[in-house]
């Protein structure tokens, strides 16, 4: 079914999707596909999509601020030291998603996020490079991956990143601002074109 417009109570329309759970409208419209440059944001993002994979979004959302006190605000050079006793010490927080490989794969991804900072100067400049092409894409919230979200997924892994295959790279362009996949008549995405015009590429 094609992605439509709903009108919330404020008689404007969104996206249908932030009316499928409370806290959908809110991150709806002040975080999903606003331009992001913070290292740190960017890698939490990451490690989210990697979360939820094979579960819902919304799960992920209800359990952030779990993630964020258990992973030290996602900064990769504090993850990057966690030790087997920090991971057994994560399997047993009921506030975050309990899974071995997902956890063990954060604190591999922050090793290799502390790499490609050391050789590029930030995450976030290297993965701006990869911010597809208007003409490339086709109409909003119609594709799931991107020629662009399949050669990131591909490059992050050769570099050693895990949990980054072309949907969770695509998801994670669309809510860190890399591409406005609001939909046509929404009333955030003129605001993201806003942004994302004001914002100064890393």
């Amino acid at each position: 079914m094609a992605a439509q417009l709903i009108q919330s109570h404020d008689g404007k329309y969104r996206c249908n999707w932030c009316a499928s759970a409370p806290d959908f409208l809110e991150y709806h419209d002040k975080e999903w596909g606003f331009p992001v440059s913070d290292d740190f944001r960017l890698f939490e993002k990451l490690c989210l999509e990697g979360f939820q994979s094979g579960l819902s979004w919304r799960t992920i959302l209800a359990k952030r601020e779990n993630f964020r006190e258990a992973f030290y605000g996602f900064n990769f050079n504090k993850i990057a030291r966690f030790t087997n006793t920090n991971v057994e010490k994560l399997l047993s927080n009921e506030g975050i998603v309990r899974h071995r490989g997902k956890i063990e794969a954060v604190i591999n991804n922050a090793k290799c996020a502390r790499e490609i900072v050391k050789k590029e100067g930030s995450l976030a400049s290297f993965l701006w490079r990869y911010e597809p092409k208007k003409e490339m894409l086709g109409k909003p919230q119609s594709m799931s991956t991107s020629n662009e979200s399949i050669i990131l997924s591909k490059d992050l892994k050769k570099l050693g990143w895990k949990f980054v295959g072309p949907t969770t790279v695509y998801a994670f362009m669309q809510a860190m601002g890399l591409i406005n996949d609001h939909l046509e008549g929404c009333v955030t995405r003129s605001k993201i074109e806003s942004a994302r015009n004001k914002f100064v590429k890393p």
